[in-house]
């Protein structure tokens, strides 16, 4: 895929001078584009998956008709080996990226709208899913990718998921009461837009998550680490959650689980993108981990 090819994909659909093409550097399996006229711009994602964006279209129909900000579709189809989908471009920018510059009722601000935009989700009518679907097997399978994962790449210690592993035996009957509801599983500081410090839209939104929304939270929690801010949001987003105290443990568990799946990924290539790995990366990773673990003990012992 190249930037002629996404301008000969618009061209199909919307008439007008193309100004720019931006290629962006996120979307894992993914092709993404912005591309600029002088009176409007669109983002353009390609994938050489067969009916990749089936899924998408399903979901972000759904989302706009209860009012959740995502992007509207203007057009999908077939072009060469590629599958598209044109989106309306949200402005705002990612999360992660203006987190530095927001005051604390900012992030309290958006905890709330968060919150607000879950707890929509959720009350959504929502297929049934596997008849053996559990809570418990997505976490033994989120543990068995990380743990093949970081074997494979050799950048981390396997032992570190043998250890939640274990403190997963510890949190069953917990899991054993998680339900199949709907919620977005993949806003942290990335694919949640700022603009003017609120909330201006969701985006990349390629399947629905299942189960516990505490999920989110701890991913937002690993992702704030890793980039070395405050996690003053992450505070906020459970208190306007009301979390109890085994939700709290939970939440901790989840936190150590995606610490352990971004450990997984260092390395690896998604696409024609490889994930960046360093002795940087490494010792952060490591260091959250720890931070992590000690969290999880204190809690678990008070």
């Amino acid at each position: 895929m190249d930037e002629k090819t996404a301008s000969q994909i618009l061209k199909q659909h919307i008439s007008m001078q193309i100004n720019k093409i931006e290629r962006c550097g996120i979307g894992h399996g993914n092709y993404v584009y912005i591309i600029s006229g002088e009176t409007a711009r669109y983002v353009l994602r390609c994938s050489e998956e067969a009916h990749a964006y089936k899924d998408t279209i399903y979901w972000l129909k759904r989302l706009r008709k209860i009012n959740i900000p995502v992007p509207e579709i203007i057009a999908d189809g077939k072009y060469q080996n590629y599958g598209y989908i044109i989106l309306s471009y949200l402005n705002g920018r990612d999360f992660g990226i203006v987190y530095p510059t927001l005051k604390d009722e900012e992030k309290r601000s958006i905890a709330r709208e968060v919150v607000r935009i879950q707890n929509t989700v959720a009350a959504m009518e929502f297929e049934s899913v596997e008849k053996d679907w559990t809570w418990n097997s997505f976490i033994q399978n989120m543990l068995g990718r990380a743990k093949e994962r970081i074997e494979k790449n050799g950048y981390f210690d396997g032992n570190k998921v043998e250890r939640l592993w274990e403190i997963s035996g510890m949190l069953r009957d917990y899991f054993g009461q998680v339900k199949p509801i709907a919620y977005l599983d993949d806003i942290s500081t990335k694919n949640l837009l700022i603009e003017n410090g609120k909330v201006s839209g969701v985006i990349d939104i390629d399947w629905m998550g299942v189960g516990d929304k505490l999920t989110y939270v701890a991913m937002s929690n690993v992702a704030l680490l890793n980039m070395g801010y405050d996690t003053v949001y992450v505070k906020y987003l459970l208190e306007e959650m009301k979390i109890n105290p085994a939700e709290r443990k939970a939440f901790l568990f989840y936190s150590l689980l995606f610490c352990v799946d971004f450990m997984g990924e260092r390395g690896m290539w998604f696409g024609d993108k490889k994930v960046d790995v360093n002795e940087g990366v490494i010792s952060r990773l490591n260091q959250i981990y720890d931070k992590l673990m000690l969290e999880w003990n204190f809690e678990w012992n008070s």
